[in-house]
């Protein structure tokens, strides 16, 4: 039989532990996190599900063998699946089934190899069968259709089989739950009127998303005029002819950090924007899980300014006014849903898909890391060696030129690390769960994102002669993964609807 789990990350962990390795590996490590202390909790708060609907509770969910039922019982539980069947028990299989029903959150089914068994089995799980009965439908192909068709019969017990787990993707329960919800149609904007008591959460949401787009544009455009603004120069006791006279590369050296922070703002506020307009807006409750994580890792980094002692005014004013509103757009969980769900369409455009899916996964953890680093870079050290290369300097000289120099420039690059782990997380979240045909938002919304983050670094970077290879390889990577990735699923999540 083959393995039946299946994970986003599967092809690449495939070339490293091979296939059958990589699927138990990626159900392990879903069922040892659900495990832990408040970690169903977690998976629940970060994945968001739609809940069970009350019909299908105990009759939807999967057959698995039982060398995996420990750890599918914990993990398909926090995806959707109210049903799991074990099965064929085996008379020597029942400590292990004994072990895998230990603190289970789902209905079971034994599926015994004979009646010997199925009597030792029945006081161990919900329900005891031996062989196939009438009501349990078992599901040999990955189609949401057909899965809504035979849930149709409300005295059927539906089960995906392994194939069908390994064929259908990530969050194939959550995409068959999404697909039978009722839904209303989504709000428009001028429903709303002017009265912010009657915005909803995804109003709010949108404003943050436009404040941060135009917040970044502004920024854009200091940088590439003044540079410096005054308290910039109340701080450093310079204007840019004294910075200029430091070293004639510096005025170019902040530009470049800021132009690059500008365009991360940007994209940060395109990605708000999309999930407010094109997810919460809709009632997808993961939209609000993705902008809830990611600002809670976003808004907290204005604090950096503790470890580099300058406090910026508009990005101190800025993130101030926002809060606030981000608390209104992620408060509570969207409660009704506005979606439709688009026909399946062709298997290769699917396969084709999930591919470009695990590409922008492996970009938003690689950015993710990325900002982790230059954080830290930032927060300790301030340069890299490429930096100071660049500079044809070394951090002496310019301490000795002016004491308030590192402190500035270690605010503009730990606050772009910042940054970038925030615009991660949301390109992290919104690939993982916001896969589906035809939610061509999505699909914009990455492209938006990817342009405005790498374009002007790029362009920047060239323009001021800073072309260091090592320096900008992961920029290029960057970009190659997410050009690949978005043409790969352009007919998929652009699908006509």
């Amino acid at each position: 039989m083959p393995d039946w789990t299946y994970h986003p990350l599967r092809p690449l962990a495939s070339a490293v532990l091979g296939v059958r390795r990589s699927q138990r590996a990626a159900l392990h490590g879903l069922a040892t996190l659900v495990s832990l202390p408040g970690g169903a909790k977690a998976v629940s708060a970060v994945f968001d599900h739609p809940a069970v609907p009350a019909d299908l509770a105990g009759r939807f969910g999967a057959s698995v063998p039982v060398s995996v039922a420990r750890d599918a019982i914990r993990a398909l539980a926090v995806q959707g699946a109210s049903m799991i069947e074990i099965g064929p028990v085996e008379a020597a299989d029942l400590p292990a089934v004994r072990a895998a029903l230990a603190g289970r959150r789902c209905q079971v089914i034994g599926r015994a190899a004979t009646a010997e068994v199925a009597e030792q089995l029945a006081p161990l799980v919900d329900r005891v069968i031996v062989g196939d009965p009438p009501d349990l439908v078992r599901l040999a192909e990955p189609s949401i259709a057909g899965a809504l068709t035979a849930l149709a019969d409300e005295s059927a017990t539906v089960l995906a089989t392994p194939a069908v787990l390994v064929e259908a993707g990530p969050g194939w329960f959550q995409r068959v739950i999404e697909a039978r919800q009722p839904t209303e149609p989504a709000p428009r904007v001028r429903d709303a009127g002017l009265d912010p008591r009657r915005w909803h959460a995804w109003v709010w949401g949108l404003i943050v998303g436009l404040a941060m787009t135009g917040g970044g544009l502004v920024a854009a455009g200091i940088t590439l005029g003044p540079v410096l603004l005054w308290y910039d120069q109340d701080f450093l006791g310079m204007n840019l002819s004294d910075v200029d006279a430091v070293n004639a590369r510096l005025a170019h050296f902040l530009q470049h950090d800021r132009i690059t922070m500008a365009g991360g703002m940007v994209a940060i506020g395109i990605l708000y924007t999309g999930l407010a307009w094109g997810g919460i807006r809709r009632g997808w409750p993961w939209a609000r899980a993705a902008y809830l994580v990611s600002g809670l890792i976003g808004f907290p980094t204005l604090l950096y300014f503790l470890g580099t002692g300058f406090v910026e005014p508009l990005h101190t004013a800025l993130a101030i006014v926002l809060f606030p509103m981000f608390l209104l757009a992620t408060w509570r969980r969207p409660a009704v849903a506005r979606w439709t769900v688009a026909p399946e369409g062709p298997e290769p455009e699917r396969r084709r898909a999930l591919v470009g899916q695990l590409l922008l996964i492996v970009t938003g953890v690689g950015l993710f890391a990325g900002g982790a680093t230059v954080s830290i870079v930032g927060l300790t050290g301030v340069f890299v060696d490429t930096d100071l290369v660049f500079l044809g300097t070394d951090p002496a000289f310019l301490d000795a030129a002016n004491p308030h120099l590192a402190p500035f420039i270690a605010h503009d690059r730990a606050g772009f690390g910042g940054l970038l782990m925030a615009t991660a997380a949301a390109i992290v979240l919104l690939s993982l769960w916001g896969w589906r045909r035809g939610e061509a938002w999505v699909w914009w919304t990455l492209a938006g994102a990817a342009t405005a983050g790498f374009a002007p670094a790029l362009i920047i970077h060239k323009g001021i002669g800073y072309t260091s290879f090592e320096h900008l390889f992961p920029v290029y990577l960057g970009v190659a993964f997410s050009v690949t990735a978005l043409a790969l699923s352009n007919a998929y999540l652009r699908a006509a609807r």
